[in-house]
């Protein structure tokens, strides 16, 4: 059994409530009232200082007056009660908790203070708990629900955890209307203890879930989250909504739960480097995340398209097509095979357009069949299958017509169906199949779909990204599964440099101390010497080899380019000179110059790293030159990186055609280039002096990236870090 303390807090064989009563309009009374109307069959005990009886069951008026110590206590009560109480359920040997109550960190310095009082004394009796400020969980396996709303369907494969209680309560009727179903759902709240990654890890574990959904608002642990979620996506789809990256978005989390976010870039590039794969909503967290529990993986890119009407076809067909899937049109055989089930005008290649064919059967049951089985595709998304739906809607026009006929009566004298087969065909050939359908849940079809757990979605966009969602799943198994590499030894070239400056009080490194620190570790730059005197300038041209590149050389100047402290392509000792002195005039005061050689490329990138605050050292790679902050075509992941994490980098970039052979350029070494960001996050991991590393531009000469220019910025004073993640 895992050490994870979701386990023993999800399957309880008996819960104490402090906080419930007979008064129906209390959260408490509802959230009892969950526990014992929806099946639970383990031990309640109510607590209540006055009442003899609270919802039929005897109530205790003190923690020490229980018949035994609960595996579970639920805390629904004012905050300043909620630590004398943790502590009392301690004494008699309670070791799991949920905390509903609010009023701790989110409120400010005093509500921390108490949410810091909760967490030392949780410690001292080793009780692992949920919250403060969350909403409970659900285990549909053991019928056991601690939130406020009712929860009476099967036990489902979707599992669930988030950051908002709202979106494992108030979402229940909603879920409920779309046939979406839970394993298990858990509400962390403030995080003071158990959290995200933990709930993570376990529903990573949990036998009964298939698919993770994560809606999320800021992660404490960075680099935690991310070991986690790589040992659990391969095996298990995870997604996730982040909403923290904005401004607005973050401070409406720290408002909610004390969440500390991050910026959206550092996000984006977390859950990629962790196989998460990222929604933009929260019907996406859902809605995707069921059709990967559901569905049988994507097996290859080729998808049907079957609809009774040629918009929806095409929608989904431009969905498919655009999120990395093919539409292939079907073998001349498999073709012929359609056309003797479709009418004449209907399209049989891909998509089948059965153009409002009103034989359900057919475009339900037959074509889907016909093409499952022929092996000519991976898997299928369908529009327009109905019934009841379509003559609920048409009914009114012709009620006349059936004699005045009520609509039920209507309904029951209309032939139903034998779904039976539809329903099985995903199982039967082990593909996925994607239903999109404008009615609800009082749809025939669209019912007998939801209770066979296929995922019927409202749109066909919806549903074609829903199958997209299965090709990023199948990508993620796919992908190469390499090591870390070990921490390099420290460079004493390096960090003799690095000290020199910050005894020097200067938090910024010249372009030829920084190119140094970094050709220590093997970062490519060009040969090079630094020069005080026109007559040196001169004397290095020559050794290094005409013609060469001439800068001004000083910390204090950043941006050279718009000083006119660059020369390019000198080609003799004459033009040295001269560059030499139009670089001191532009300076205005004497300062070193760099004389390097001359490295042709027409390609240009930019790559670096810098430390965020909870994230530690993370990497970036992108478009480089003048036109960077233009662009802004830009990638990053957290060092340290995987080979393959270095190389996935390369291939985010929207401009990443450039790097491809193009215009008579070979195409670029990306082995290399992946290399330099590993030794980026390295260097950031064996300095903390080092807050920030700008290489720009990277220019490819031929296939090979090298760093033309260099800029290292130092902390004002180092900090600690774990090494090696």
């Amino acid at each position: 059994m895992s050490s994870n303390p979701l386990h023993l807090l999800m399957n309880p064989k008996s819960i104490a409530v402090a906080g419930a009563s007979n008064n129906p309009m209390k959260m408490g009374t509802l959230q009892a009232l969950s526990i014992i109307k929806d099946g639970y069959q383990g031990k309640f005990y109510p607590l209540h200082p006055r009442e003899r009886e609270v919802l039929g069951h005897r109530a205790y008026a003190s923690v020490f007056d229980l018949p035994e110590a609960p595996d579970l206590a639920l805390f629904i009560v004012p905050a300043r009660q909620v630590v004398p109480l943790l502590e009392d359920f301690g004494k008699i040997g309670t070791r799991r908790a949920v905390i509903i109550s609010a009023g701790f960190r989110e409120t400010g310095p005093e509500g921390r203070q108490l949410e810091e009082e909760l967490k030392e004394t949780a410690r001292r009796y080793g009780i692992r708990f949920l919250g403060p400020n969350c909403m409970g969980m659900l285990n549909t396996r053991i019928s056991l629900n601690v939130t406020v709303m009712a929860y009476r369907v099967p036990p489902g494969k979707l599992g669930i955890a988030s950051q908002s209680g709202t979106y494992i309560t108030q979402t229940l009727p909603y879920l409920r209307e779309r046939g979406i179903r839970l394993s298990k759902a858990i509400s962390v709240g403030n995080e003071a203890d158990i959290d995200i990654v933990d709930a993570l890890e376990y529903l990573g574990e949990d036998e009964d879930t298939r698919a993770i959904s994560l809606y999320i608002e800021g992660i404490k642990d960075p680099r935690r989250f991310i070991e986690s979620a790589r040992r659990i996506t391969p095996h298990k789809p995870v997604l996730a909504q982040y909403v923290g990256g904005t401004e607005a978005g973050a401070r409406a989390g720290r408002s909610h739960t004390g969440a500390m976010a991050g910026p959206d870039y550092l996000y984006e590039g977390l859950f990629k480097q962790a196989g998460v794969i990222r929604v933009s909503s929260v019907e996406e967290l859902y809605a995707f995340g069921w059709a990967l529990a559901t569905q049988p993986p994507l097996r290859g890119r080729r998808i049907a398209v079957i609809t009774n009407s040629g918009g929806p076809g095409t929608a989904m067909s431009h969905t498919l097509d655009a999120g990395g899937l093919e539409v292939p049109p079907f073998s001349p055989g498999l073709q012929e095979q359609i056309r003797a089930h479709i009418p004449p005008h209907a399209a049989s290649s891909n998509p089948v357009d059965l153009t409002f064919h009103m034989e359900t059967e057919i475009l339900s049951e037959t074509i889907p069949e016909l093409i499952m089985k022929s092996g000519e595709v991976d898997g299928v998304v369908l529009h327009g299958a109905m019934g009841h739906g379509f003559m609920r809607a048409v009914f009114p026009h012709i009620q006349e017509m059936m004699g005045g006929m009520e609509l039920e009566q209507f309904l029951e004298s209309i032939q139903q169906p034998d779904l039976a087969r539809s329903v099985e065909l995903p199982r039967r050939y082990n593909l996925p199949l994607i239903v999109s359908s404008f009615l609800g849940r009082s749809d025939n079809y669209n019912l007998a779909y939801q209770e066979h757990d296929i995922p019927v979605l409202d749109s066909p966009e919806k549903a074609a990204r829903a199958m997209v969602a299965l090709l990023r799943h199948k990508e993620i198994r796919e992908r190469e599964r390499d090591d870390l590499p070990p921490l390099p030894a420290v460079s004493p070239r390096a960090a003799e440099l690095i000290n020199r400056f910050l005894e020097q009080g200067r938090l910024t490194l010249d372009e030829y101390s920084s190119k140094q620190v970094l050709a220590a570790y093997g970062i490519p730059v060009p040969r090079e010497q630094l020069a005080e005197t026109e007559a040196e300038a001169v004397e290095a041209a020559k050794a290094i080899g005409f013609p060469v590149v001439l800068k001004g050389c000083s910390p204090e100047i950043i941006h050279k380019t718009e000083r006119n402290l660059v020369h390019l392509g000198l080609q003799d000792s004459a033009a040295v000179s001269a560059a030499f002195h139009r670089i001191q005039e532009a300076a205005g005061s004497p300062i070193p110059v760099l004389v390097a050689e001359t490295v042709s490329g027409r390609r240009e990138l930019m790559a670096g790293a810098l430390r965020h605050p909870g994230f530690g050292p993370c990497v970036l790679l992108g478009l480089g030159g003048i036109f960077t902050e233009a662009l802004r075509d830009n990638t990053f992941r957290l060092a340290p990186l995987r080979f393959s994490e270095a190389l996935e980098m390369c291939r985010d970039l929207r401009g990443r055609g450039i790097l491809e052979a193009v215009r008579g350029m070979p195409r670029v070494d990306t082995g290399r280039l992946a290399v330099i960001l590993q030794i980026l996050g390295q260097v950031m991991l064996l300095h903390p002096q080092i807050a920030e590393i700008d290489l720009n531009p990277i220019l490819i000469s031929g296939s090979r990236p090298v760093a033309v220019d260099a800029l290292l910025v130092l902390e004002s004073r180092g900090r600690e870090e774990e090494k090696g993640g």
